[in-house]
């Protein structure tokens, strides 16, 4: 459907005006970070706001950033607990700006659609829940009563609830997700994609394969006993600055860091702490010691060349014990690693085998390995392998269960992982279903739901009819954004739980509704008193947040209210369960997860304490690996060849450092050189005069799939420091250039990291 309020127009395809092009910086953090973090929080939020907000962030008593999910250390916390890009997700948060009925009032879907993504957060906090009328090219105001009426009586006439999808982002708390997935589940349904089925849904099912687990095995103390650290498809200097700090003290004491990535990244080339003098005025210390700037999607590549140097020497440097006793496949792996030649190795990764072997020569020395990868390793049709391959690594040298050695699946948003540990999932195991069952006196729907591809695709087929989505902005962040834009508009009715304006309020159904909730940073008044809510970091901890700010709009209610009415105007209390209890008090609802699932036990006196608690891992914990078999697997994967034809490439989608997931903060990547603009395409030189191309010229990116090219219009060629037949440009701008069909084998996460493109120049006349 296209109509004057959902145009086909899904943001702006003009070239940014007042682009300029530096050089990249060879530091990161400094003073520039202070100045940038603390501009910004006092222009959004006002001098005592911002001061009150900054010293209350990841602090004991405090809340939670809203931003990475890098863990808080136990002890030693500085009064300044956050980075950069932590004050930016605070100050957009926690701004004074507001959008209001009259807002709405004054610009219809069509004018708003026309605007760009940083233009649409900046217009501030959304203060009171809005409805979209079929027809209407103007949002109106609604109660929140007659919201939920609607919403309610809407479920309550679906023919069947798998006619329904239930999104959820990883900023949700706990609490919130509970509930949220207890609700679903007692409707009827799995249908719960989430964010992780976009992110880290490969690493999960990698390492569950493997060593029978889906969360990373260490801890952040194990940081303080690695004497190697390998981060591999992981930009931690925009993504997870405060990781920084914690590489920073490892170099310190003599810890080799290897940086595996096509881009060479600031983050992991200098750091200067902000908190140190010879950080705040000084070039910083050196990080990386090693940079192997692997083609993109040669991981699998390189990494058996790795482990073909740790086999193939006269005294393999590996644990032989470790794989006698706790793994099988050995054998198998051995035999593909001898079998794969150095030509296929070097060429599928676009790595020396020089360079390889220097690498190798210090991984096989390693006595306290950690690996640390994101989403460079889990957006390719391969990711799986890519995953496993890390793993194979790992067991070589026997780094599972001892001090300084393991995993690390870094995850992006704040409670993403805890989400899942809540049950959001559409394949949820039969264990958890059990005990969800047992505690609620119902039979849980067993039959798996739609993920997010699934989800957007059953759109199409006129499957789902009612899309609601627990924060987040899913237009953006999903796949072909074209084709997941036209599935939107075949539901009848779209739902946001938000706390700002994003591009998804914008592309509905025929009906729509804007339901403004509390943010992380905001007090959150109940019937018993002040509430807080608790997160579980990427590392397993989890801990208690509290925001203590006035709220944006006195309309706004919780996440849990939320759910809370939602399942009260959708089940009322046929199904035997009281919701309003979990309203008043927080604490009823951690009692009940408490009682379902394991390691929350006693949650409610545990979560009081100033730290929080560690999950227990078997796997870190005591060396035991909960697959079939009770050992660790080693896999064995072919080398993957991407089909790139002539004058075509792989092209990544990557932040700027002034965005976090589909927030764009502003237009600044200063860590890249990149000014006052968006849409641009990385390349490397002699590709572009391959080409025939220069500096600043004008492209569209044309992605080639199955014969069906997609088209990202408007792009300046940036020369920059990237393996030739490689390309990065920003997402969400390129998302449109993922197609919907292309996704991991296994996890079904979009391969936004692999598309295969070409460029095209726009004429001078158009």
């Amino acid at each position: 459907m296209t109509d004057e309020r959902n145009p086909e127009y899904l943001s702006p395809e003009v070239l940014d005006a007042n682009l300029r092009i530096g050089k990249p910086a060879e530091s990161a953090g400094g003073a520039a970070a202070v100045k940038v973090g603390l501009t910004t929080s006092v222009k959004q939020m006002g001098v005592a706001r911002a001061i009150s907000a900054l010293l209350d962030v990841n602090q004991k008593t405090g809340f939670d950033c809203p931003g990475c999910a890098w863990p808080d250390p136990e002890n030693h916390r500085s009064v300044a607990e956050f980075c950069e890009n932590g004050a930016k997700a605070i100050a957009e948060e926690a701004t004074l700006k507001r959008v209001t009925a009259e807002f709405f009032a004054a610009h219809s879907i069509n004018e708003l659609s026309r605007q760009s993504d940083h233009w649409l957060g900046q217009q501030g906090r959304l203060t009171r829940p809005m409805y979209l009328p079929k027809g209407a090219t103007h949002y109106q105001p609604i109660s929140w009563k007659d919201a939920f009426h609607k919403i309610g009586n809407k479920l309550k006439s679906l023919g069947s609830p798998n006619d329904a999808v239930f999104y959820t982002s990883g900023r949700t708390s706990n609490e919130a997700a509970f509930l949220y997935q207890l609700f679903v589940r007692l409707f009827g349904t799995n249908n719960l994609p989430d964010c992780s089925n976009m992110c880290h849904e490969s690493s999960g099912l990698a390492m569950n394969h493997t060593i029978g687990t889906g969360k990373g095995t260490v801890s952040l103390k194990d940081f303080d006993f690695a004497d190697c650290i390998v981060v591999i498809g992981q930009n931690p200097g925009t993504n997870h600055p405060r990781m920084l700090r914690t590489l920073q003290d490892a170099v310190r004491r003599g810890c080799k860091i290897i940086s595996i990535n096509p881009l060479v990244e600031t983050g992991l080339k200098r750091f200067g702490h902000p908190q140190e003098i010879s950080g705040f005025f000084g070039s910083g210390t050196r990080l990386a010691t090693h940079h192997l700037p692997v083609k993109i999607n040669g991981d699998v590549a390189l990494l058996k060349g790795i482990q073909k140097v740790i086999l193939d020497e006269a005294t393999p440097r590996i644990d032989l014990d470790f794989i006698a006793q706790f793994t099988e496949g050995f054998e198998a792996l051995r035999t593909n690693l001898h079998s794969v030649t150095w030509e296929e190795i070097v060429e599928g990764s676009g790595i020396s085998e020089k360079d390889i072997r220097e690498v190798a020569d210090v991984i096989a020395s390693s006595k306290a390995m950690i690996c640390c990868w994101a989403m460079g390793l889990t957006q390719h049709q391969n990711a799986v392998s890519n995953i496993q391959e890390i793993i194979n690594l790992l067991l070589l040298g026997g780094h599972f269960g001892r001090p300084g050695a393991g995993a690390c699946p870094v995850r992006g948003h704040s409670n993403v992982q805890g989400d899942r540990t809540m049950g959001i999932w559409e394949r949820p195991s039969h264990d958890f279903l059990r005990r969800l069952g047992a505690e609620f006196h119902f039979t849980p729907p067993h039959a798996h739901g739609y993920s997010t591809v699934e989800a957007i695709e059953a759109m199409h087929a006129g499957k789902v009819k009612i899309f609601f989505a627990l924060g987040g902005n899913f237009l953006s962040a999903a796949p072909d954004t074209a084709y997941t834009a036209h599935g939107l508009n075949l539901c009848e009715l779209t739902v946001q739980v938000s706390t700002k304006l994003n591009r998804s309020h914008l592309i509905t159904g025929d009906e729509a509704l804007i339901l403004p909730c509390l943010g992380r940073t905001e007090r959150d008044l109940q019937a018993s008193g002040a509430q807080f809510v608790c997160v579980e970091d990427s590392m397993g901890v989890v801990h208690s947040s509290q925001g203590r700010l006035d709220p944006a709009s006195t309309e706004l209610m919780s996440e849990p209210a939320i759910v809370v009415a939602l399942a009260q105007a959708t089940l009322g209390t046929t199904l035997g369960v009281d919701w309003s209890e979990f309203v008043g008090n927080y604490d009823t609802i951690r009692d009940r997860i408490a009682a379902v699932i394991p390691g929350f036990e006693n949650l409610n006196s545990r979560i009081r304490t100033p730290n929080g608690f560690e999950l227990p891992n078997a796997v870190r914990d005591s060396r035991e690996f909960r697959t079939a078999s009770k050992k660790a697997l080693f896999t064995v994967h072919p080398i993957p060849h991407l089909n790139v034809g002539p004058g075509q490439f792989v092209m990544t989608t990557i932040r700027s450092h002034d965005q976090y997931n589909t927030t764009i903060y502003g237009l600044e990547d200063r860590y890249r050189g990149i000014h006052n603009g968006r849409r641009v395409v990385l390349m490397n030189a002699d590709d572009m005069a391959a080409q025939k191309l220069s500096a600043n010229d004008a492209v569209d990116i044309v992605s080639h799939h199955l014969g069906k090219q997609r088209r990202a219009k408007n792009f300046r060629v940036v020369a920059y420091e990237i393996p030739r037949g490689c390309l990065a440009t920003y997402f969400p701008e390129a998302n449109v250039l993922v197609p919907i069909d292309s996704f991991a084998k296994t996890s079904h996460t979009p391969t936004s990291k692999s598309i295969i493109v070409s460029l095209e120049k726009v004429p001078s006349d158009r």
